[in-house]
Order: C-alpha cells, then structure tokens, then sequence
C-alpha cells in the first residue's frame, strides 16, 4: 500500500460530501457513492469518481468511510457492499451510530475480517469543509491508512482506544453532541422568549458579551435565527434529532435520565412537523410557536 491509500466515501451529504473533498485535494484517490446519485454527482469535478454502487464503490478500496444517516444505513450499505469487500480492508465509521449500532457495524466487521475503526468526528459544514473537523478514534492507532484519512479530513485526531469494536469513541461522540444540542435548543429558547417578551435580542447579546456566559455557538446559532437563514444548512435538524434519541436511549440503558435531551428531542420533532426538517438545528427555535 502506498503512502496515498485509495478511499471510498460512501455518504455524500453535508459532511461526507466535505470529507470526499479534502481525501482528493490531500492526493487520494477517491471513489464515493450515494443513495441518491444527484448528491454525488458535482464531486466528479473534483476529480472523485462517483460509483454506481456501493460494492463497485470499495471494490479495490484500501479504506472505507462510511458518513450516513444511522447505524441501520450504514449496515444495509456495507451488506450492499460485502461482495467486494477486501479482508483487511480499513473501515472507517464515521456514522453517529449510536451504542447499540456501532456494535452491529463492529460485529459485521468482524464476519468479513474488517479492520474496524469507530470515529465518528465533532464539527459541521464549515469545520468539515476547512478539513478541521476532529476525529475521536478508536481502532490500530498505528495504521497508516486510516490516520492518512484522519489526516486529510481532521485538525485533530484525539484517540480513544486500540479496540474499535468496543464503542468507546461512539460513546464520547454521545455525551459531546449531548452539550451541542443543549446549546442550540438554550439559545433558541432564548431568542423565542425575547421576541415574545417584546425584548430586543441584541440586548441579550450585549448583556452576555465577553463574560463567562458568552459562547461563540450562541452567536453563531443565534445569527441563523435572528437573520432568518436556517435554511443554511450546517447540520440538519433531522439529523440532530436522530442524534438526539440516540443519546436518551442509551442513557435510559444506563440508568440515567436526561430530563433536557428528552425536551431537546420533542423540540426537534415539533419542528420537523413544522417543515423545519431539512433546515438547521438551530431551526429547533420554531417549536416554541405555533405555526
């Protein structure tokens, strides 16, 4: 194998789309494939080739990544997949599976003599598409097929453990979007009860400014909301209430209850059934209203 492993992408949205990207521009030679071809397409001028399948996608793939939706697509992709699939090609599972999904995704690793990492990354669009997300690994950490990938997609690789199959990172993934998605519903909640309070937002803002209560993610979300562009997309409200369910179960499997994911998570619903869906998490600011 040379220095330049050859990578499959399978997943082209937002993120995958990005991280297919950046694998080319650092020399790779990439290959993706998507549900839905019309989301693949414009990658081909970028010089990626765009596969009819997933199984032509990783046929003589030295590394995988897989970016899709769940745990449960990421499965049905790869069984798509396993005619050509090599033993000891690297799979790099990128997908926010969930505890209990990241260990069927290990187990199908397993029957087809896989390496398995579990990495699923922080950041969104920007992050994604500056090729500065951050990695949290778990698998071989002196593979030099994967950490060529995490390299070209990441500012930062924090390993998590040797052992891809025992979830470790798909468990740190958990609890760090669990504080994501309190901030973006907190600052939505705020904004929805400064405009029904007949409050200038602004001043909310000047309020917090340059104190211990002042984030960068409030201003960012918040600018989406009060400038009315939910629609740009960073990371999709469907998505984050997916995550978002993933996060209550496993608590609830663990003996733990989340009072604030369970809200968060019938926030995003409410706004989804509002035709929010498509939009951005912070669009989680509408199911304070009736629409």
């Amino acid at each position: 194998m040379s220095d330049k492993p050859t990578v499959s992408v399978l997943g082209t949205g937002i993120m995958g789309a990005a991280m297919a990207r950046n694998l080319a521009r650092a020399g790779h030679e990439v290959t993706v494939w998507n549900r839905s071809t019309d989301k693949a397409a414009p990658l081909a001028a970028d010089g990626i080739r765009v596969a009819g399948t997933p199984a032509e996608a990783v046929a003589d793939a030295d590394a995988i990544v897989t970016m899709l939706h769940d745990g449960p697509a990421a499965l049905d992709v790869m069984r798509q997949a396993a005619p050509a699939l090599r033993p000891g090609v690297r799979w790099i599972q990128s997908t926010t599976a969930g505890v209990d999904g990241i260990a069927e995704l290990a187990a199908f690793a397993g029957e087809h003599d896989i390496i398995f990492f579990d990495a699923p990354v922080l950041g969104t669009r920007e992050p994604a598409e500056a090729g500065k997300l951050t990695v949290l690994a778990a698998g071989p950490n002196d593979d030099a097929a994967a950490n060529a990938v995490f390299e070209a997609v990441g500012a930062k690789t924090v390993w998590i453990g040797a052992n891809g199959a025992d979830g470790s990172a798909s468990r740190l993934k958990l609890v760090a979007n669990s504080w994501v998605l309190v901030l973006t519903h907190g600052i939505g909640e705020v904004l929805a009860l400064a405009k029904g309070l007949g409050v200038d937002p602004q001043r909310f803002f000047e309020l917090i400014e340059g104190g211990p209560l002042d984030t960068g993610y409030a201003h960012a979300k918040g600018g989406l909301i009060l400038g009315g562009d939910t629609a740009n997309t960073s990371f999709g409200l469907d998505t984050a209430e997916k995550d978002a369910r993933l996060i209550v179960e496993a608590a609830r499997a663990n003996g733990v209850r989340l009072d604030l994911a369970e809200a968060g998570a019938e926030r995003f619903r409410r706004a989804s059934a509002q035709g929010h869906g498509g939009e951005d998490m912070a669009a989680s600011y509408f199911a304070s209203f009736n629409e």
